[in-house]
């Protein structure tokens, strides 16, 4: 079946949201997602989205970006970073005469609460920027957002799986899709197409990603010859309830919540003396981890270490009224009373700062010289306009995919006024139909479960908060090995409706081959800077290292790896001290 429409969007989180809201209703707009739209994973986003409001103390854009330039390590594209600091004050205000229902001062402003990494005064002391509901501000968001799209009448296919781009002489020209309820292949011609597809989380074992997380939207493009940019740098939240992976958010930090080692000592005032337990999240993580390799973590009945998080100062109300959800994770899978007692927490892998390389306005970006493509777009967590650079800032993650969802959404309607349907392939649908006739055709021997948890145990061991060359290369002979074992994964179940074996197959493919970019690009960068901490190349490299790297080759082939320079304006790089 073949759906014509001006313009698809892949993914209805908040990025994909936002960009539908800005299409004018007398041009086709579809949203495709393979989840129902308010379960995309916008909706676990706990503690808050930036901007300097200033509601609650003295506060300022430039402050903002600032922070978001030292956080990402000095990596993040100035230009991009400023747009959006600024853009951020509107996009709250926005949001809020939309109707979300954010917490509030005695005053009735949007209340405002501190996040790690974000300061006053050029980083004097830590600020109150985070407007927040609760500690659901992503369910929040995306339930506004939903019915934003709800009443300007946007066409969405739910439950239906993207399986590929159709790129041909370079134009995006649309996609193709199975739907999920009855197993058939949809083709959608566009004149434009727009990703939204989130992170690649469920590469690794533990992680804060849900199951939808698998990187289909890096995959795809990477497939279909687009590069994808500064890969090597995976975000781990330092408090994932441990064991598990399930986020405590930085809310919990941020109003107050202290983390201890086993002997009960704040361990952070070593790390980061100024802001101690809200210092950004790959310094907080990696404190994390080292306390635990100098004996100082705490030891479970399984033998596993992990770190306690105190609340239980904050007293019932704090908690009650402001971390009513992750307190409640703790009791419920945990039995962990966080009145009472410390919350056991570990790092787990988060956020993607890497992704497909945009400009300001969403636009791909096809090589080192910032050449787009025309009629293709990207936002939200699998892009990369290099905000976040390499690390990005807590709140920041719900920011971006407003404000660049919605400037992908303008930049769209711009081209739309003169594009036309770009001529559709005959073949635009032979990857898809072959790809899924050899996952049916395999026997049953090789099995997804056993790739996948190979894979993801390779990743943690390899590629996690410290990395070592040696150890990361073996790591990309097992990805390697991993690749090939996948082609001859089958399924049991041979239905067409509500396949899932099958599309957990299609899945495990993009993990595998967003995790061969990550490890490679790891490799390849010989420095720390941020989340990408080499314990063989300790120091950060501004000499030799301060550029992004592009990942470019489809799948078989041996990656060629490329560098554009990161755009500095008015923060020259310093020492990240905090």
């Amino acid at each position: 079946m073949i759906h014509q429409y001006d313009v698809i969007i892949v993914g209805a989180g908040g990025a994909g949201l936002q960009a539908a809201i800005e299409i004018p209703t007398e041009s086709r707009c579809a949203v495709l997602t393979k989840v129902f739209p308010t379960r995309s994973h916008t909706g676990t986003a706990q503690g808050g989205v930036s901007a300097a409001l200033g509601n609650e103390e003295e506060d300022s854009w430039e402050w903002h970006a600032f922070d978001t330039v030292k956080g990402g390590d000095y990596l993040g594209d100035q230009d991009a970073i400023e747009t959006m600091c600024k853009d951020a004050i509107r996009a709250i205000i926005e949001l809020e005469h939309m109707g979300m229902p954010f917490n509030r001062t005695p005053e009735g402003k949007i209340a405002q609460r501190m996040f790690g990494g974000h300061t006053a005064n050029f980083g004097e002391k830590p600020v109150r920027r985070a407007c927040y509901s609760a500690d659901r501000t992503g369910h929040v968001m995306l339930q506004t957002l939903y019915e934003q799209c709800m009443k300007n009448d946007v066409t969405f296919f739910n439950e239906y799986h993207v399986m590929d781009l159709i790129i041909r002489e370079g134009v995006c020209r649309g996609l193709v899709a199975i739907e999920i309820k009855t197993g058939e292949i949809h083709i959608f011609h566009a004149k434009a197409v727009m990703f939204a597809t989130g992170g690649y989380g469920r590469v690794f074992q533990i992680t804060s990603n849900a199951m939808a997380g698998t990187g289909d939207g890096f995959e795809m493009a990477y497939r279909n010859g687009v590069p994808l940019e500064d890969m090597e740098f995976v975000q781990f939240h330092p408090t994932g309830l441990w064991k598990l992976g399930i986020l405590v958010s930085e809310a919990a930090r941020g109003e107050g919540g202290i983390l201890r080692n086993k002997d009960g000592e704040r361990f952070m005032e070593r790390y980061a003396p100024s802001i101690k337990d809200l210092a950004p999240r790959d310094m907080v993580s990696r404190a994390i981890y080292t306390e635990i390799k100098e004996g100082r973590g705490i030891e479970a009945s399984d033998g596993s270490f992990y770190v306690g998080l105190d609340l239980t100062h904050l007293g019932k109300e704090i908690i009650e009224e402001k971390l009513p959800e992750i307190t409640g994770f703790a009791k419920t899978y945990l039995g962990v009373d966080a009145n009472e007692e410390w919350i056991p927490v570990q790092p787990t892998t988060h956020y993607a700062m890497g992704g497909i390389p945009t400009t300001i306005d969403a636009e791909v970006i096809v090589d080192e010289n910032n050449t787009t493509m025309p009629g293709f777009y990207a936002a939200g967590e699998c892009a990369c306009v290099s905000v976040h650079g390499a690390n990005r800032l807590g709140t920041n993650s719900l920011l971006d995919i407003l404000v660049f969802g919605r400037r992908g959404g303008k930049k769209i309607t711009e081209f739309l006024v003169n594009a036309e349907f770009p001529e559709l392939p005959d073949d635009a649908s032979e990857w898809t139909q072959n790809t899924i006739k050899r996952i049916r055709n395999n026997d049953n021997s090789v099995k997804m479960i056993d790739v996948r948890n190979e894979m993801q145990f390779t990743m943690m061991d390899t590629c996690s908060v410290f990395r070592v060359e040696e150890s990361m290369k073996e790591g990309l002979q097992k990805i390697k090995e991993l690749q090939e074992k996948y082609l001859l994964v089958g399924i049991d179940d041979k239905s067409k409706g509500f396949n899932t074996d099958l599309l957990e197959v299609v899945e495990l493919g993009s993990l595998l081959n967003t995790a061969e970019t990550i490890i490679t690009c790891a490799i390849n960068r010989k420095e720390s800077r941020g989340a990408h901490w080499r314990e063989d190349y300790a120091k950060r490299d501004d000499t030799n290292w301060l550029k992004h790297s592009l990942i470019f080759g489809t799948t078989g082939s041996t990656p060629d790896i490329r560098y554009k320079p990161v755009i500095i304006k008015q923060f020259e790089p310093k020492e990240r001290v905090y």
